[in-house]
């Protein structure tokens, strides 16, 4: 890892910003405090709830911490297919009681805000999802001394980033839970993912930025494998999300080690977009229908989603999750960190003691 990077976090361990309510203050510090790199997820609050949860963050810890934003997205979905699908949600509207959301309510997840307040009050790493900023958006913080990582599905993407003045990118492979972080989303290549040790792979031949490695990572001997493909540092979402101080739900929680929930697959049901989740009924009924349209579908179907989780019900609950959810473990995030890099470390004597230099 580059001495920069390293410098933010004692083990090459970096705890996913899920956005939606797991990673919030109490899950960054915890994992930040341990001596991996917490994360705040700023995707769908607004600036001044950004702002707050980063002063809360603050005041739990004075170790370095990072923030996520969503990138602005292009208004190219087809009305006609979000109103087919409003359509054909409304047997869900009737069954849970509640509206259905509108579907126009916002493209930029406040984007340019949030930047503004990152420029005036800097934190130690931002990163982007859903596309790559600009150089005029990384430049300023770059001279703010914050570290820019953009999240990137394909090598193409990654030279992107460096073009852009990016400081590392974050490689994430098919098997992550929740949204693939493509910066275009084409239907047509839905389902053409690349698994993570392949693209670890392509993307340290296509640029020489430091790598974080996220998807399905879910144990210290996995860390070390990506490591020893050419990544810096692991990103873990799945592995954190049940730890006591994820703000998940307990419904969501408790589904990833659920004998009910036994797969992921890919979907557009809840969000309009592609990610990775527990296979459950409203994904079976509606993901085949699902429209390619982010955010509109997500504004659609917020309600509902909501209004299921309410009602203790997961079977109409976006349950994200990546491909090793079974391997998910109980434990403090704190302690999840120390036993991580316990593993991490027996990996990597194992493998040394295996193959002396």
């Amino acid at each position: 890892m580059s001495s920069a990077l390293t410098d933010l976090c004692r083990y090459p361990i970096v705890q996913a910003p899920m956005a939606g309510g797991a990673s919030g203050p109490e899950l960054a510090a915890a994992v930040s405090e341990a001596g991996g790199l917490g994360f705040l997820a700023a995707g769908y609050k607004t600036a001044g709830g950004m702002y707050q949860e980063i002063k809360q963050l603050r005041g739990l810890t004075g170790r370095p911490f990072g923030v996520n934003l969503f990138m602005p997205q292009p208004a190219y979905a087809d009305a006609a297919a979000v109103d087919v699908y409003r359509h054909q949600l409304a047997g869900e509207a009737s069954w849970y009681d509640t509206p259905l959301g509108d579907p126009d309510s916002g493209r930029d997840d406040g984007y340019e805000a949030k930047l503004a307040i990152l420029r005036d009050d800097p934190v130690p790493l931002v990163s982007f999802t859903f596309g790559c900023p600009t150089p005029a958006a990384l430049s300023p913080l770059k001279r703010a001394g914050t570290l820019t990582v953009v999240t990137v599905t394909t090598p193409e993407e990654a030279l992107a980033a460096q073009h852009a003045g990016a400081d590392a990118v974050c490689v994430q492979g098919i098997e992550a839970g929740g949204h693939q972080g493509t910066h275009r989303d084409d239907p047509a290549n839905d389902g053409g993912g690349i698994g993570l040790l392949a693209l670890i792979g392509q993307v340290r031949e296509a640029v020489p930025l430091p790598i974080v490695a996220a998807g399905g990572i879910m144990r210290g001997s996995q860390i070390a494998a990506v490591l020893a493909a050419g990544a810096d540092a692991a990103q873990l979402g799945t592995a954190f999300l049940v730890c006591p101080e994820s703000g998940a739900n307990v419904l969501h929680k408790q589904a990833m080690t659920s004998p009910l929930f036994n797969r992921t697959e890919l979907t557009r049901a809840f969000s309009g977009r592609p990610a990775r989740g527990l296979v459950n009924r409203f994904m079976s009924e509606h993901g085949p229908y699902a429209p390619a349209a982010y955010p509109e579908v997500h504004h659609l179907t917020s309600g509902l989603r909501k209004a299921a989780a309410k009602a203790g019900d997961p079977q109409a609950m976006a349950l994200w999750a990546g491909q090793g959810h079974r391997l998910a473990r109980d434990l403090p995030a704190g302690r999840l960190v120390e036993v991580l890099a316990a593993e991490t470390a027996a990996a990597g004597s194992a493998l040394a003691l295996r193959h002396p230099a």
